[in-house]
């Protein structure tokens, strides 16, 4: 049965070229084998004219056509010195075109990190962009605002935490990117047609292959590549334009959120724990200015979380094991805002509009039934008890929308309501929250499951645990699907939510290495290198997503909140397009009519109250309806038959690069924290296993790893430099009760740790001498401690087992040494006279040792007399270039 793989970006390098009239915009791949050329004209003042030949040129193909527009782009002949065609720029991406007032900016990534690795997939960080204006000077048509709007798109920084990928679809969980490879034979279907050529497929393919008339087996392999699920990509518009123009190996879409990867060692066995956040675009905007959900049920502050394990031992996603879990916040998806012209004490939250059959909320978990499946499960964890109604106000009209929603579900796929006052529970010294969040987490798991791309392990059923047996989810004959989703909210949806969900993230991570033969039970403790590692994944991850929603102001400081990073999300998501016929964007009083284009209108076809779901949804349930493969979803496929080794679908190669010369900064770019380095005591006799629990004498020999590969973070860490301390597990259980509701606000400070970190200090570290101080020890480097001697007993068993190795293969010298008595070598090659013990040299030709001789006299200082055609192509050369 062939194989299917995710088609590889054919676009990951590029140069754009300037004349007066065009930009010429170069694109190849990794391995520069194969070209296309972008032509921009810049001759039209407003207008984005964009020409894609679709031709695939080689490397001298795209030489002669620079080196004819070079030629012919020249102002007069025999001009010196200047060139017709210039250099603009190298870049790595386009990010988009956008226009303001006056024309067209192109939009390039011009500098990339690596961040992670999936199965051989980089994921790539954005560090520097590029925004230039595609007309040129003679058309330009000025505009006075033109600057300013510039400004205010600019204040989106790319560099900050958006990122991409050429080979994987990040707008999508990897539960999804391989269930889509596995589909079923009979949907890879094509008519015979051009390798190059991607159409969707409807009949049976033509079971030709290149490789049959060579007698060797069939190598087809079917090349997939899927639509992005654009409510996570953030240049969608700014692809808009040229989606339906150009080859589809120019279009790169990107994500903002988080992304941060680390590596746990399992003595010696590889693990990479990765930590993917994906913001919405949709109702996108900043705290207090976006609150609640749109008419369209897109909600606030909506973060879709997934943490993946996988043996980095196997690269492969046939061959190796990978496991994920997602889980999702978001605010409350009601009609409700804050007005912030009253701050003291807080914000009062109000309900814009009445929806008494939860329209909103209808179609907010309708998306997540199509997205995630049945079960849904609500953590709400605003307050339930307060002396003035604030966040109860959201609760109260929650929870009769879930029960509306409900009676019209089957019992089996109803949406699951958890109401728990952690603010109150966090004051009690009678309740431990973490063991409260560590019980409803286990539930959740329990029954969403999480996805493996592996059948269990036969020790499994020898040594059943009884959490393993009631696990929910959808097993298959290839492993376990996750089936549902857990969505955790507070107001904010950023320190008790980030709690919550590191909680639910560590139980589901140890049913994952459970489920992957690491551990063998699915229990973690808190005080293991393991839960420790996961804890700062998810510190960056809390940080960063509660930078990006709210920035690093306090609550009561109400001078420091404005709309201009508001303004700048509407422009760069095209929520807002300038034009002189509409007031300008700082003009607006509101952006409410900006996000609720609806509500402008009257709806032909309204949503019913009852059947509030959408077509098909309810039939595939518990499974989610965009995983199942279906006319609608095979929409959004377009597949191409290609060679197995082809460039296109070479996994290998693009991560190895085995065709060119790469430096040590670039094979070894990810700086990944490491459990065995950063978190394991460097003691000799000390457990090296990661779900050792440690104890206090222990942990207070080793710091947390160093921050210092993380820029991002380091700006985080200086920005909430006055932020309160995060509190720990005593400390969050036993926090004084004298604290008034009024004046503590859990969410006020956005950059509180998300999750309970136990801070580590080196009070445990032995003093070294003046001599150790100036010379590394052993012990820094290597993680271990030579100074301290093996004892005498165990030095006797060494020397023992030395004598035994002396004579183990002692020969008498009196007889013929026959080395087939020793060992015998088989060659395992079936070419005799090429093994892997004789390798027969190379027949090299006359001509080719006569160019060898040349080479070799040339870097001797012996120069041979040039050749005829060599002397009148040089002097055709100077010719055109100098004269």
């Amino acid at each position: 049965m062939p194989q299917s793989a995710g088609i590889i970006s054919g676009i990951q390098r590029m140069v754009l070229y300037e004349t007066r009239a065009r930009y010429f915009l170069v694109g190849t791949n990794q391995a520069q084998t194969k070209h296309r050329v972008l032509k921009i004209d810049r001759t039209e003042p407003k207008d984005l004219v964009i020409i894609d030949d679709k031709h695939v040129y080689n490397q001298q193909e795209v030489r002669e056509l620079l080196g004819r527009l070079d030629l012919g782009n020249r102002t007069k002949v025999g001009q010196k010195g200047l060139s017709g065609l210039s250099r603009a720029v190298t870049a790595f991406g386009i990010v988009g075109f956008v226009r303001f007032l006056e024309g067209y900016y192109i939009v390039l990534i011009t500098k990339r990190r690596k961040m992670a690795d999936i199965g051989g997939h980089s994921i790539y960080k954005i560090e520097d962009t590029s925004m230039i204006y595609i007309p040129n000077d003679s058309v330009r048509v000025t505009h006075p605002d033109e600057g300013r709007y510039i400004r205010i798109f600019q204040n989106v920084d790319l560099s900050s935490n958006f990122y991409f990928s050429y080979s994987y679809d990040l707008s999508h969980s990897l539960q999804y990117n391989l269930t889509l490879l596995q589909r079923p034979y009979e949907l890879w279907t094509s008519p015979p047609s051009s390798a190059e050529e991607e159409v969707q497929t409807q009949t049976k393919p033509d079971s030709f292959d290149i490789f049959e008339d060579e007698g060797l087996p069939a190598q087809m392999v079917y090349g997939v590549r899927n639509e992005p699920y654009y409510k996570y990509v953030w240049n969608g518009k700014l692809l808009e334009r040229i989606k339906d123009i150009v080859h589809q190996d120019w279009l790169m879409y990107i994500i903002h959120g988080f992304c941060g990867q680390s590596k746990l060692l399992i003595y010696g066995r590889p693990v990479h724990i990765t930590l993917i956040a994906r913001r919405s675009s949709k109702f996108a905007g900043t705290r207090f200015l976006k609150r609640g959900a749109n008419c369209e049920g897109d909600v606030a502050n909506e973060v879709e979380t997934e943490q993946i394990v996988h043996d980095a031992s196997v690269m492969s996603f046939t061959a190796g094991s990978y496991s994920s879990f997602v889980q999702v916040r978001g605010s409350v998806p009601l009609y409700w805002s804050q007005d912030i012209s009253t701050m003291m004490p807080k914000p009062p939250i109000r309900l814009d509009q009445a929806d008494p059959y939860a329209h909103v909320a209808g179609l907010h978990f309708d998306q997540m039934l199509q997205r995630f499946g049945s079960p849904i499960i609500i953590l709400n964890l605003v307050k339930k008890r307060e002396k003035r109604k604030h966040e109860k106000i959201l609760s109260e009209e929650l929870y009769p929308a879930v029960i509306n929603l409900n009676q019209f579900l089957p019992p089996e796929n109803c949406i699951d309501y958890i109401a728990w006052d952690m603010a109150r529970y966090t004051k009690s010294k009678l309740c431990n929250v973490l063991d409260r969040l560590g019980m409803i987490a286990e539930n959740v798991v329990k029954r969403t499951g999480f996805f493996i791309n592996r059948c269990d392990f036969y020790c499994h059923t020898l040594r059943p645990d009884d959490r393993w047996g009631d696990l929910g989810g959808h097993t298959t004959a290839r492993g376990r699907v996750q089936t549902g989703v857990l969505r955790t909210n507070c107001v904010d949806c950023l320190d008790r939510t980030n709690t919550a969900q590191f909680m639910v993230g560590k139980c589901a991570l140890a049913y994952q290495l459970y489920a992957l033969g690491m551990i063998d039970k699915p229990k973690l403790q808190f005080d293991t290198d393991c839960v420790r590692l996961f804890e700062e994944l998810y510190e960056d991850h809390g940080d960063t997503l509660s930078l990006q929603y709210g920035g690093s102001q306090l609550v009561h400081r109400v001078k420091t909140y404005h709309a201009d990073r508001q303004d700048a999300i509407n422009l760069f998501l095209q929520v807002y397009s300038p034009s002189d016929l509409k007031p300008h964007l700082w003009e607006l009083p509101t952006d409410f009519y900006l996000h609720q284009q609806n509500s402008m209108a009257l709806l032909r076809a309204r949503h019913s109250y009852t059947y509030w779901w959408s077509d098909g949804v309810l039939s595939c349930l518990p499974v989610p309806y965009d995983e199942v493969p279906c006319e609608d979803t095979m929409k959004k496929v377009k597949v191409k038959r290609v060679n197995r080794f082809d460039e296109s679908i070479d996994t290998y190669t693009e991560f190895f690069r085995p065709y060119e010369i790469t430096s040590f900064d670039d094979t070894f770019c990810i700086a990944m924290t490491n459990s065995a380095r950063e978190f394991m005591p460097k003691t000799v006799g000390v457990d090296p296993s990661p779900f050792t629990v440690r104890k206090p004498e222990e942990t207070g020999k080793y710091v947390l790893g160093s921050k210092s590969s993380k820029d991002e973070t380091l700006l985080q860490r200086k920005t909430a430099a006055s932020a309160p301390p995060p509190p720990s597990e005593e400390a969050i259980s036993s926090t004084s009760e004298d604290d008034s509701e009024e004046d503590r606000d859990d969410d006020a400070s956005v950059s509180q740790r998300s999750t309970p970190i136990k801070l580590l200090t080196e009070s445990g570290e032995s003093s070294r001498t003046q001599e150790e101080m100036q010379q590394p020890s052993i012990n820094e480097p290597y993680g271990i401690n030579l100074a301290a001697l093996p004892a005498d007993k165990d030095l006797l068993i060494y020397k023992r087992f030395a004598r035994l190795g002396e004579s183990q293969h002692r020969v008498d010298r009196t007889e013929h040494i026959n080395l087939a008595n020793i060992i015998c070598l088989e060659p395992v090659s079936r070419f005799p006279e090429d093994s892997i013990y004789a390798v027969a040299p190379p027949q090299v030709d006359e001509e080719s040792r006569k160019e060898l001789q040349i080479h070799v006299m040339t870097g001797e200082g012996q120069v041979r007399p040039l050749r005829r055609d060599d002397m009148l192509m040089y002097r055709e050369y100077v010719r055109n270039r100098y004269m």
